[in-house]
């Protein structure tokens, strides 16, 4: 029994690392983070939700590549990586674009939001989520046997994804109400697009 107990102990320190360091960096603006805010803002939270699990769901497939070892074989074809960064770059100046000239939230009942394939893209196609991914998948150990310590960390991952981009749409949802005026309306959705665009530059030069 007491081995048994043992084998459960949680790693309380490295669980804390491993949570405070995806909070950092998998929780600063990005792409899809900066999307989200965005989207809240000129859409809602609710008319953006499909955007949000579509966001959850791409990063998730991401920490599932990290998980399983393939994320160096799969950026060792310069094909590929190429093709992520185009992808995800045309795809953020579309959304940069609907954004930007969507209508005040009282007008644009009859706007589409962005959808759950839009997030879904931009999440496996985000550049940062890979390299963030991976650098908080490595950032510390729960387990010493390697399949435990893998599924550990991606239950406290996704987890952590679920979290980290809700609170993102949450954040713009919030300022959704002061956006009623068409002017401020337009103002905060350029700026916001700029902002997008910016954080996707950063993401894709690093």
């Amino acid at each position: 029994m007491a081995t048994s107990l043992a084998a459960v102990t949680v790693p309380w320190r490295p669980l804390g690392v491993l949570v405070l360091a995806s909070a950092a960096i998998m929780g600063s603006p990005g792409p899809a983070t900066v999307s989200l805010v965005a989207a809240g803002s000129a859409y809602g939270g609710r008319r953006s939700a499909p955007y949000l699990l579509g966001i959850i769901g791409g990063t998730a497939f991401v920490l599932a590549a990290v998980g399983c070892g393939i994320t160096a074989a799969l950026f060792a074809m310069p094909a590929l990586k190429t093709a992520l960064v185009v992808v995800s770059a045309l795809y953020i100046l579309w959304l940069a674009y609907h954004l930007a000239t969507a209508p005040p939230l009282a007008d644009n009942a009859g706007a589409d939001p962005p959808s759950f394939a839009g997030g879904l893209l931009l999440g496996v196609a985000n550049p940062k989520a890979w390299v963030a991914i991976a650098a908080v998948f490595a950032s510390s150990r729960l387990s010493d046997a390697a399949a435990a310590d893998a599924i550990a960390k991606a239950a406290t991952l996704t987890v952590m994804i679920v979290l980290i981009n809700s609170a993102w749409l949450l954040a713009g949802a919030s300022l959704a109400p002061l956006l009623r005026d068409p002017s401020r309306s337009r103002t905060v959705n350029i700026a916001l697009a700029v902002v997008l665009v910016a954080a996707s530059a950063s993401a894709i030069v690093h």
